[in-house]
């Protein structure tokens, strides 16, 4: 069975985007607390890219909601195979 760090480097994703969750779905890389919002995007929208990440562990995505704490604004962002990091979608801090 394949570590973490093996299942990262195979696929490409970035250091600075590596997070405690992986997912491979059809194909793109999920890594992070993502939206599923962006994830049915990205699966639709089918952009040339290894896979959408969000960096760290911003309170108020998914997975990291922290009740009378509010939201931490936080990026979701996509990365190819040239190492190319972009925004795909910012959500604010509330």
């Amino acid at each position: 069975m394949a570590s973490l760090d093996q299942i990262k480097d195979k696929h490409q994703i970035p250091s600075e985007l590596q997070a405690c969750h992986t997912a491979i779905v059809n194909g793109y890389v999920i890594e992070g607390h993502v939206p599923v919002e962006e994830i049915e995007r990205l699966l639709s929208e089918k952009p040339d890219v290894l896979g959408i990440a969000v960096a760290d562990m911003p309170a108020g995505s998914p997975g990291m909601e922290i009740e009378d704490f509010g939201n931490e604004a936080y990026d979701v962002v996509t990365f190819d195979q040239m190492g190319n990091i972009e925004i795909y979608r910012s959500y604010p801090a509330e």
